[in-house]
């Protein structure tokens, strides 16, 4: 009868010390590291596990996939993140082309009072030729800006 209890104690203990150990950091990277790439949000994150800490690394399109990269890679046995990823930055607005807002710099001129300017844009930037009257010079400039243009080369002559 003791021998049966003793067994069955070393059993019992034997079974209680695996279950405690856990996974190692390798399987846990692994987990990561699987759930990171199974979605596309997350597939261009890396993971890397110590003490069971996993710390993600990479660059995604935006906040949203930021938080889920952090949650895919919190899998069972990982007892925190630490979240490194970047967020690209959005493309530079695209600056219409030059025949296209040209035309929208003259019209915006001609609603201002800017009779007998010249437009020349090249490469998105508009250069402003002719004569104004000094009271309209501000008002034709800011019609210029708002087209959005890269630079507006002011070679107006006041008179």
């Amino acid at each position: 009868m003791k021998i049966r209890f003793l067994t069955i104690a070393t059993v019992i203990s034997a079974l209680f010390l695996v279950g405690c150990w856990g996974k190692s950091d390798a399987d846990l990277q692994k987990a990561s590291a699987d759930k990171l790439k199974a979605d596309t949000t997350t597939s261009g994150v890396t993971v890397s596990v110590k003490d069971g800490v996993a710390t993600i690394t990479g660059e995604v399109a935006d906040d949203a996939a930021k938080a889920k990269a952090e949650a895919n890679a919190k899998t069972e046995g990982i007892k925190s993140v630490v979240n490194n990823v970047t967020v690209k930055p959005p493309p530079p607005a695209a600056s219409a082309p030059d025949t296209e807002l040209k035309g929208k710099v003259e019209e915006a001129i001609k609603k201002a009072g800017g009779d007998g300017i010249t437009v020349e844009v090249k490469d998105g930037v508009v250069t402003l030729r002719g004569s104004i009257a000094k009271d309209k010079l501000a008002g034709i400039m800011k019609a210029a800006q708002e087209t959005k243009p890269k630079k507006v080369d002011n070679q107006l002559q006041v008179k």
